[in-house]
This record gives structure tokens, sequence and C-alpha cells, in this order.
């Protein structure tokens, strides 16, 4: 199969590291697509996006840039470099020009995982085991939860204020998936956000981790995308 656009570059959310791309990134190598799993430093949004940025100046043409969750943000401002072709969005915040992931979460409906975020002395957030074995990746087996818990990646608070200055999906095609039994961003608020953008949407039947509960589902998606 011949596709139009060779790299995809996969940029991970909060709580998460470049593995969570793992059960995808071998599908689409199989449709001949290039991936490359960023690894975002977490620490506050310009860093985030100076990680993305540095992805993008590494690939040989153009890009399909796809970001989970708080990566819609981060995704939104590093993909106005012109190698950037599509844009994708998982489960993810699409911000505006002049908003913020945390802006946008604050007008939403209220979603039930935001009771199991517990911050630390220095402001980084990190999710209860309940809230990953029940709400952020509840159709896992439980060795899977175990792991996200072990692993996942704090967020620093100050991250969700980090505003765009453009957002490119604004001047590039746009592809929306969103998974129906969200409980991080609810399905409602993320339909807005794709009708805002005019976004290609398709929905799958999982949690806020359709990557690694619907992998297929979400290659596929990203696959179209790229064609």
């Amino acid at each position: 199969m011949n596709t139009s656009i060779p790299n995809v570059i996969l940029v991970h959310g909060a709580w998460a590291d470049g593995s969570s791309w793992s059960k995808v990134i071998p599908l689409l190598a199989r449709k001949g697509l290039a991936a490359t799993a960023v690894q975002l430093p977490l620490t506050g949004f310009e860093a985030d996006v100076a990680a993305v940025q540095r992805a993008i100046a590494l690939a040989e043409g153009d890009v399909v840039l796809v970001g989970h969750s708080y990566a819609g943000a981060v995704i939104g401002e590093a993909g106005n470099d012109p190698k950037v072709a599509r844009m994708v969005y998982i489960d993810a915040f699409a911000p505006d020009a002049g908003e913020s992931a945390g802006a946008l979460f604050g007008k939403f409906e209220a979603a039930p995982l935001n009771d199991e975020i517990r911050p630390d002395a220095q402001g980084y957030l990190k999710l209860s085991r309940d809230g990953i074995f029940k709400l952020f990746a509840q159709d896992l087996d439980d060795t899977e939860k175990a792991v996200i818990h072990a692993t996942q990646g704090p967020l620093h608070a100050s991250a969700l204020g980090g505003t765009l200055t453009e957002a490119a999906w604004r001047s590039r095609p746009t592809y929306y998936f969103i998974g129906n039994q969200d409980h991080a961003i609810p399905r409602v608020e993320q339909e807005r956000m794709a009708a805002r953008m005019n976004a290609t949407v398709a929905h799958v039947d999982s949690s806020h981790v359709p990557m690694l509960s619907q992998p297929q589902a979400v290659a596929d998606f990203i696959v179209s995308a790229a064609a």
C-alpha cells in the first residue's frame, strides 16, 4: 500500500510515555509508515513542544502528527512546522490560539477521573491506582493496568496552562478519534472539539487509552489520515 505521507510522529499524553504506542507502531510499519514515538519530559508546555519539534526536524519528508490526551495541546503548537501535513487527535485536547488544555478542561463537563489526580509538593500530578484501574484504562487487563500505574509519567501542573500561539489544525486536514467510554475527557467534549476543528471523526468503544485497548482501530485511523 502506498501512502502519500511517509512519516508518523506519535506523541503521548500525561501519565504515559512513548511506550503507550507500542501496539500501534508495528501495525503502522506493516503499512509502510515510519513511526517515531516522542518522549515528552512533561515538565512544562514549552519543553514538551520543543521535544516534538526536534522529532519533526529529524523526519525526512512530510509528517502525520498524532497526539493523545494532553498532547493534543502540544501538537497544536508544534504542528505549525511546514513538514506537518495532517493532524490526528486521539481522545485529545484541541485548544485554539490563546487557549490551553487546562482552560478547556475547566469548561468541560466534570470527568470522573478528576477526583483521582494527586499532586505532589513540587506540583507534579499523578493518578491514583483506582484512577488508572477503574477510569483511565478500565478496558485493559489487570497486568497492563499495573504496568501503566507503575510507569506513569507525572505531569507538571503548569504544562496544562501552556497556551497556543497558533493552532496548527486551523490550516491542515485534521482527524479526531473518540473513545466512547472515556472517563478523562468526556465524549461530548471531544465531539465539540472535533466539530470546531471540522475534523474527520471516528468512534470506538474504548477507555481513554484506545491505542492500548483498540490498537488496530487506532492504527487504521492513522493510516487513513496518511493515505
